[in-house]
């Protein structure tokens, strides 16, 4: 029997102010029967609650991260990483399963797959509406449905993307073979890449992570693997917590887009999908006909949240693309919290 090897992983979390979610995702990592190396990297913001304790308390390396965003903290973290994979877990994370680490890795042993990410979002029972809803979508940006653009399994497409994307089963996991101008939003959530990798990535302050996977597919490294698994995400309480994150989402990309660090070219069906969005919110009745698709598909009160979700995006990207073209300015992280 050919003997397995486990390449060493460096996980890196980056966060701010996530005592309510970092236990938990800290729990589902210190699980896992992994039989090789791991270490956890935690890029802290400049928490004023118990993230640094709990982190601490885990064995994790904190490192501070003085940009505070998610996406610089994982830069950060890259560069401190000593594993051959990173694995790029957020702090409301859970990994479901006591083997997650071990089944990710398996697409590794081909190499020319460069990365690989779960194929689904996955909840528990007692995980809140909004987290529910996001999972069965597949994606936490409700726009994404309309423009075909996302990267986990969605109930009410049937499919993890819909994009055209190159694709042979594996068993496991999908080999997929990714190119330009087609390019899923992955890079998050449970993704994980070869360190040697990310060495074309010039040294930088942010990552931005469908970008960091653009440059990949444009330097050549076009293999990646979806794996036959899913991932927790802890994706808040409420229309109150979603409109915060859509709010943070849509300023953030105007003011990076602005200064030029952001890259990633939103190409493929993206004004038919917009316009299609903004008619749906306007009409109403076709986003009550996806409800009831997906409710029919997998029943769960949860779907409840499709109305309001897509008419609070366009409320406010609508107000975030304005502000942007006035003035862009990233979103404040003074007052920043995880919420689970």
């Amino acid at each position: 029997m050919r003997e397995i090897s486990f390449p060493s992983i460096s996980v890196v979390i980056p966060t701010l102010n996530s005592s309510t979610t970092l236990s938990q995702c800290l729990s589902s990592i210190a699980s896992q029967t992994y039989p090789g190396s791991i270490e956890i990297i935690v890029a802290d913001g400049g928490s004023a609650d118990d993230t640094i304790k709990i982190a601490e308390d885990f064995g994790c390396v904190v490192i501070s991260n003085p940009l505070k965003t998610g996406e610089a903290g994982k830069a950060a973290g890259i560069k401190k990483a000593r594993g051959e994979i990173i694995a790029l877990i957020d702090s409301d994370n859970i990994l479901p399963e006591s083997d997650w680490l071990v089944r990710m890795v398996r697409p590794f042993e081909n190499p020319l797959i460069v990365a690989a990410e779960p194929i689904e979002y996955t909840y528990r029972r007692s995980d809140g509406t909004l987290t529910r809803y996001c999972a069965l979508m597949g994606m936490n940006d409700p726009l994404c449905y309309f423009l075909g653009n996302y990267d986990r399994y969605c109930v009410l497409s049937g499919k993890w993307t819909g994009l055209d994307i190159r694709s042979r089963d594996s068993g496991d996991f999908l080999e997929i073979e990714l190119e330009e101008g087609k390019i899923p939003t992955i890079g998050a959530n449970g993704f994980m890449v070869r360190k040697e990798a990310l060495k074309i990535l010039q040294p930088r302050d942010y990552l931005f992570d469908v970008d960091m996977v653009a440059e990949l597919v444009r330097s050549g490294m076009r293999k990646f693997a979806k794996v036959k698994i899913g991932i927790v995400h802890l994706y808040g309480k409420g229309l109150i917590s979603f409109t915060r994150k859509q709010l943070r989402r849509i300023r953030d990309f105007q003011y990076f887009k602005s200064i030029g660090l952001r890259t990633y070219e939103w190409t493929e069906g993206r004004k038919k999908g917009i316009t299609k969005f903004i008619l749906s919110c306007v009409t109403i009745l076709p986003l009550i006909f996806q409800m009831i698709k997906g409710y029919s598909r997998k029943k769960d009160l949860a779907w409840s949240y499709h109305l309001p979700a897509c008419l609070v995006t366009l409320v406010v990207y609508t107000y975030g693309y304005i502000e942007g073209i006035i003035r862009p300015r990233a979103h404040k992280r003074s007052s920043w919290y995880q919420s689970g």
